[in-house]
């Protein structure tokens, strides 16, 4: 007998119970973005190596560590994409889609890294992706932070912390470097495995270690926020004014670095304390250089991902449920029951309701189904409802029942739902 063949350790399938969970986030995040004027993009799930080396930084540990890379039979080393940012920012240079000015973008989908799976972080993990391409001032920063508070507004989300840092320019990161790497290699007999591997490559990522014996040593370690030059700080305070005028509450958090190397000034995370370790549910930044590193012009540039797992998880947590509600469960038995049962299923559903067609049976075991299936009203057919032009309509939470016209039971499930 032949091996049974199973997932990919990592990637797990999306179940019909869970899917309309996962519909109802994606329908009010598209909803959301609109609003604000983001546009969407499509790019390939495989790229070149080349762009995810280039762009997010050779010394991560997505690129070190993380990446799905394989050479085709062209010997061409290609990747799966490890996060959307790179591929959109290499779309825009490719086709000088930013031509004729700024442009806002979304795209939402699949993406790769070989990581330990745990609660929060898989293999294969789901992202909904923003930029905002072209855009200089500190509005862009905010309006995504204040974007991203109205959809968790409309996802029931409440328990979720915003953190911001400012990261500095390139002449404000190499200034505090060369004092953090003096600090670190004071302390050298403290720092784990991974820091020292990242002392020379990236000391900055050592700021954002959850090692519990390294956190006394980091926290005395010089801030990259105090070493702002002006225009980076300039930038930063301007930003606070602008959340404060939203009315959007933040935490300074000056050891937030995130974990990619085309980032500069503002960063942030929005974190939800209800769902473990893994507790960042969307985080980004501004990433002025990352045009010129993948060949194109200077093109100032903010964005963000969302990870949509922890979204799920976070909305659960909140007490939504997956369970999709039909309007209606249609019940019938007899021959003549169910041609009414077929055409008054597609008028309810020419109304916009959502209906549920009974395969037929006893009318005991398809009014079980009704109640299995989440559908607010059974509606039922014999042969005297199919006689009669009439239909019974039961209301399965309330458990009343009526005799009702086609057109009285529409607007009865229409009334229901506001």
């Amino acid at each position: 007998m032949s091996q049974k063949i199973q997932s990919i350790r990592g990637m797990e399938d999306v179940l019909p119970d869970r899917s309309p969970l996962w519909q109802k986030l994606e329908d009010a995040t598209r909803r959301v973005f609109e609003q604000y004027g983001y546009r969407n993009i499509r790019t390939p799930i495989v790229e070149p190596t080349a762009l995810f080396v280039r762009g997010i930084g050779e010394a991560t540990d997505i690129v070190e560590k993380e990446m799905y890379v394989f050479s085709d039979r062209n010997d061409e080393s290609l990747a799966l994409r490890p996060e959307a940012t790179a591929g959109i920012v290499r779309s825009a240079i490719e086709h000088s889609f930013l031509y004729n000015g700024p442009l806002r973008v979304w795209t939402m989908g699949p993406m790769f890294r070989y990581e330990r799976p745990q609660k929060g972080r898989q293999r294969q993990f789901h992202q909904f992706d923003v930029e905002a391409l072209g855009f200089e001032g500190p509005d862009v920063d905010a309006e995504q932070m204040v974007m991203l508070a109205r959809l968790w507004k409309a996802l029931g989300i409440r328990n979720v912390e915003l953190h911001v840092n400012s990261i500095g320019d390139s002449a404000d990161r190499k200034a505090h470097r060369d004092k953090l790497v003096r600090y670190l290699e004071g302390h050298r007999g403290v720092l784990d495995e991974d820091s020292l591997r990242r002392l020379e490559s990236n000391p900055l990522r050592i700021l954002d270690s959850k090692n519990p014996g390294m956190q006394e040593m980091i926290e005395g370690a010089p801030r990259l926020i105090d070493h702002l030059g002006e225009a980076a700080a300039e930038h930063f305070e301007s930003l606070k004014v602008l959340l404060e005028g939203a009315g959007i509450a933040y935490t300074v958090n000056p050891r937030l670095v995130r974990g990619l190397d085309y980032y500069n000034r503002s960063v942030f995370e929005f974190v939800s304390p209800d769902i473990g370790a893994q507790s960042t549910i969307a985080g980004g930044g501004r990433y002025d250089g990352l045009f010129e590193q993948l060949g194109g012009k200077a093109t100032p540039a903010c964005g963000f991902g969302m990870g949509m797992e922890r979204v799920l998880l976070t909305m659960e947590a909140a007490g939504m449920s997956a369970l999709q509600q039909a309007d209606a469960f249609i019940v019938h038995a007899g021959e003549r029951a169910e041609a009414v049962a077929w055409r008054v299923s597609e008028e309810f559903r020419d109304a916009g309701l959502s209906v549920v067609l009974g395969q037929g049976g006893s009318f005991k075991s398809q009014m079980k189904k009704a109640d299995a299936s989440g559908a607010r009203f059974a509606v039922i057919i014999g042969e005297g409802e199919a006689q009669s032009g009439d239909l019974s309509v039961k209301d399965l939470a309330a458990g009343t029942q009526e005799t009702l016209k086609l057109q009285a039971a529409i607007q009865q499930m229409k009334k229901q739902r506001t």
